[in-house]
């Protein structure tokens, strides 16, 4: 069997039925674990105090921010290439919820800011680089809404996913193309190593790391559970007005 079947409406709908309820208590056990552990179960930092349990929000979440688009823009480029509508309805899908988590970490940010930098806001690098990437949610959001047709509305936030693209990789690397500047460079780098984390803080941190991750493909899936049968209802309501 393809795994494009998987991506007909009707397979996407029977798959997904019962992994939804797994990856919400998965999601939910993970995140309370985690958030619990690192709250209440971690002393505070020597340098910022308590304002370091903030990371346990803000991470994850500015790591979901742009994965979230990452993902949009994957969808997309299937979208363009196979012309499945599951792909498009996934990636429309999942914009509200990046863009949630992009607010969730400027909030926090800000709230972390105020007491180390004595402001909530500067224009660093990072930091507008993920602000424009929320202005970039939110015209994806609005374009899907003003376009009547669903097909036409597909390919052209398809292709302001692909210019929003460069917005979430500045996003991960404005420290490193423009140099040091208030934000600090990534406390957790995959790829290369040489966390700066303290274990102390770590480990917690991974259980909101999956919790996350797990919480976004579970309202993804969710949501574009939702999406199809949106699909489904105006076909059907088109073919009664032709009737």
């Amino acid at each position: 069997m393809s795994m494009w079947e998987y991506a007909n409406p009707k397979r996407f709908m029977d798959w997904t039925k019962p992994v939804l309820p797994w990856s919400f208590g998965l999601a939910g056990a993970c995140l309370s674990v985690g958030l619990i552990w690192g709250f209440f179960f971690t002393g505070d930092d020597f340098r910022q105090g308590s304002t370091v349990k903030i990371i346990y929000l803000h991470v994850p979440a500015a790591m979901m921010a742009i994965n979230a688009w990452i993902m949009m823009l994957v969808a997309s480029l299937i979208w363009f290439v196979r012309r499945h509508h599951v792909s498009a309805l996934a990636a429309r899908a999942a914009a509200p919820i990046g863009i949630t988590m992009t607010l969730i970490a400027l909030v926090t940010g800000a709230l972390w800011g105020k007491p180390m930098w004595g402001s909530y806001w500067e224009f660093d690098p990072r930091l507008t680089s993920f602000l424009i990437l929320f202005l970039f949610y939110l015209g994806y959001i609005a374009l899907w809404e003003a376009i009547e047709d669903p097909d036409t509305a597909a390919d052209l936030t398809a292709i302001l996913s692909i210019v929003g693209s460069v917005f979430a990789v500045l996003s991960r690397y404005a420290v490193r193309f423009w140099g040091q500047g208030l934000h600090q460079d990534t406390s957790v780098p995959v790829a290369t190593g040489g966390r700066t984390v303290d274990d102390t803080y770590f480990y917690p941190l991974l259980f909101c790391f999956a919790g996350f991750i797990l919480l976004f493909i579970a309202l993804v899936l969710m949501r574009t559970r939702t999406e199809v049968r949106l699909r489904r209802i105006r076909a059907l309501e088109a073919r009664a007005r032709r009737a």
